[in-house]
């Protein structure tokens, strides 16, 4: 339920590791950024204590044009302890200073030349670390989108029928592109707050031990505070994300069904679904935003308090002459250097428990099931030759003891036999449930025999590539499907080499649907471009153009599944001739529930609980006044009778 436990990340540690094995193809680029990043930093560090050389010669030339000419750096330290000014004697033995000499403004202005040179060149080697960060990142995201369109080309058809297509589409879209945005806004950043922690603490304990000690005492707490945080935030983001996913998921099926949403009247209940997706997304995002934002705020307090300590011990440590004014302001720089990389990292804990639940999801989705691949030397039928010649084309289908199920402990189809001659006509009829359908779809080998075997032309199925078995069939389902494209490019598609199909081709393909009359019609004819929803053509129509597409793909075995149900009736009329024509040569395979596009077949087999009832012709199933018989009565005669 969307209100129910927030669901914790599966593998938070993990996921991180296998996003950062993907950058591995980046070695060397993430080797040049870590050098570019290493020299900026090292820059970058060296600047303070510069900074610190031209304090103390401002504050020498001041000391020294307060004291008299002439005299020693001794005499005017001795004489201060002589006045009772102990501490201030003490601080004066650690500056180098020249009695009654000024600011040496020479110096000071060469030292601040160098160290603008110093930062200059740090940042142009951290210019260049952002561009090879943004470099490898843009390739690793690319190879990984990559890999999850080659996984959902893997993917069986069972798992598109578990799945949501907003689901799926969240996954390879939003995830991947909040995986994007994580990496650019975080892996260059902790790299430099990494070396910028080491560098910094280096510099501090060359400086002073001792106020490098202090510096550390609020890193523990820093730590215990980020870890108790992200502990509970991350819940909060994969369930974000998770929300997401059905948000979007509902959004695909309402705008994709939105005339019978209408049309029923479930707006209300449709913008409530809405409603309360909305909501749990609201609820779990601003979670995991409050949650995470608390971590920058803490960090930015530890830090402030040992900016505190480190000046009150750099105070006492001036004062005891154990350091001079400008390494002390190095080191409060360095304290603010070394406490700010972990603001940082804080600041970036929801970017990257949002990014590793994205990770995670997506590594799901690749480490899915994928169907079983074909085997190392599959065997291969003879190519086809033209239409016509059906011994040469072959097309022979035999399915011995078949059994399958979906699901292990329901049985769907148990030891179904069945022979088809090339060029032969079947018809499958049946009620819903009947095993239709999933006859066809085992031999596309869309699904895999749970027992038995197919064979095409004496070949099992299961040892063809697939792809060399669907080459080998045309298929026309019931629910049309187009692109975003022409009308001519539409029905190309279903050639081995769209781009090489002449247009004569095209329209004889379309001629031999019955597509040519309506297409001409059209503002643009062939060249008119429809969106993925055939916005501008009826339901008619883009079966037609389906239909179209199939015959351009001149099958040695065509499938028709409900092919004909969107057509008027003289449409119909003139598909079924049109296809006898066609299929000439042809083994064709007509799933139907009107009875009527299917008489003349050469073959009616009528399915019950997965198993052939009955087969014959038409004239011999009516004959036989059997379960074909019922069904034709209930669609056609003026008693309705009962269908068993």
């Amino acid at each position: 339920m969307m209100g129910g436990p927030v669901e914790r990340s599966m593998d938070f540690k993990g996921s991180g590791r296998q996003l950062l094995r993907r950058l591995r193809p980046e070695r060397a680029v993430l080797y040049a950024m870590l050098a570019m990043s290493a020299a900026g930093i090292a820059l970058s560090v060296i600047g303070p204590l510069i900074l610190g050389r031209a304090t103390d010669l401002v504050f020498a030339g001041v000391i020294g044009r307060q004291t008299p000419e002439g005299a020693t750096k001794d005499e005017v330290v001795e004489n201060a302890r002589r006045a009772g000014d102990g501490n201030i004697a003490d601080m004066l033995s650690a500056m180098d200073f020249t009695p009654g000499q000024g600011i040496d403004f020479g110096a000071v202005g060469a030292v601040l030349l160098t160290a603008l040179a110093v930062y200059a060149a740090a940042g142009l080697f951290m210019l260049v670390q952002g561009r090879l960060a943004a470099l490898a990142i843009n390739r690793t995201v690319f190879r990984m989108r990559e890999d999850v369109q080659a996984k959902l080309s893997r993917l069986p058809l069972a798992y598109f029928d578990r799945q949501p297509r907003g689901e799926v589409l969240s996954r390879a879209t939003n995830d991947i592109d909040n995986i994007a945005q994580t990496l650019q806004q975080t892996m260059s950043q902790l790299l430099n707050a990494l070396l910028t922690v080491v560098g910094v603490l280096a510099m501090m304990f060359w400086v002073s031990p001792l106020l490098a000690l202090v510096a550390l005492v609020t890193v523990p707490v820093s730590v215990a505070v980020a870890a108790a945080v992200g502990k509970r935030a991350q819940p909060q983001f994969v369930a974000q994300w998770k929300t997401t996913g059905q948000l979007n998921a509902h959004i695909e099926e309402m705008y994709t069904g939105h005339a019978l949403v209408k049309v029923f009247g479930r707006q209300r209940e449709s913008a409530e679904a809405f409603r309360e997706q909305n909501e749990a997304l609201y609820r779990s995002g601003f979670r995991a935003q409050f949650i995470s934002g608390i971590m920058q705020p803490a960090m930015m307090f530890i830090g402030n308090l040992g900016y505190v300590l480190v000046a009150v011990a750099g105070g006492l440590r001036v004062a005891s002459g154990a350091l001079s004014i400008g390494d002390v302001q190095a080191f409060i720089q360095y304290s603010r250097q070394f406490s700010q990389p972990l603001t940082q990292v804080a600041s970036m804990a929801n970017l990257l428990q949002s990014g590793v639940a994205s990770a995670e999801r997506v590594f799901g989705l690749l480490d899915e099931e994928e169907q079983e691949p074909d085997g190392p030397s599959p065997s291969k039928l003879p190519s086809p030759a033209g239409p016509g010649r059906s011994a040469a084309r072959g097309g022979r289908v035999a399915l011995e003891h078949v059994a399958f199920r979906y699901e292990p402990e329901k049985p769907l189809i148990e030891d179904l036999s069945l022979t088809v001659e090339p060029g032969q006509t079947v018809a499958i009829v049946g009620p819903t449930g009947a095993g239709k359908t999933t006859l066809v779809n085992l031999l596309m080998r869309f699904y895999e025999v749970t027992g038995g075997r197919i064979t095409l032309d004496g070949t099992d199925i299961a040892a063809l590539p697939r792809e060399e078995l669907r080459s080998r069939i045309g298929m026309v389902l019931q629910d049309t499907w187009l692109f975003g494209g022409t009308i001519a490019e539409n029905i190309a598609y279903g050639a081995a080499d769209p781009g090489a199909v002449s247009r004569e081709r095209v329209e004889e393909a379309a001629r031999a649907a019955h597509a040519d009359r309506f297409v001409r019609t059209l503002p643009d004819g062939y060249d008119t471009v429809i969106d993925d929803d055939g916005t501008g053509v009826s339901a008619g129509e883009k079966q037609l153009l389906t239909i179209a597409r199939a015959f351009l793909s001149d099958p040695v075995i065509l499938v028709l599944d409900e092919a004909t149900s969107s057509v008027d009736t003289r449409t119909e009329v003139l598909i079924q001739h049109a296809m006898a024509g066609l299929s000439a040569g042809r083994t064709s395979f007509v799933i139907a529930h009107r009875l009527s596009t299917i008489r003349d077949a050469d073959v009616i087999l009528v399915m019950e609980s997965g198993a052939i009832v009955e087969q014959g012709t038409h004239e011999s199933l009516l004959t036989a006044g059997g379960a074909y018989a019922r069904l034709y009565a209930a669609q056609f005669a003026e008693a309705v009778a009962e269908v068993d």
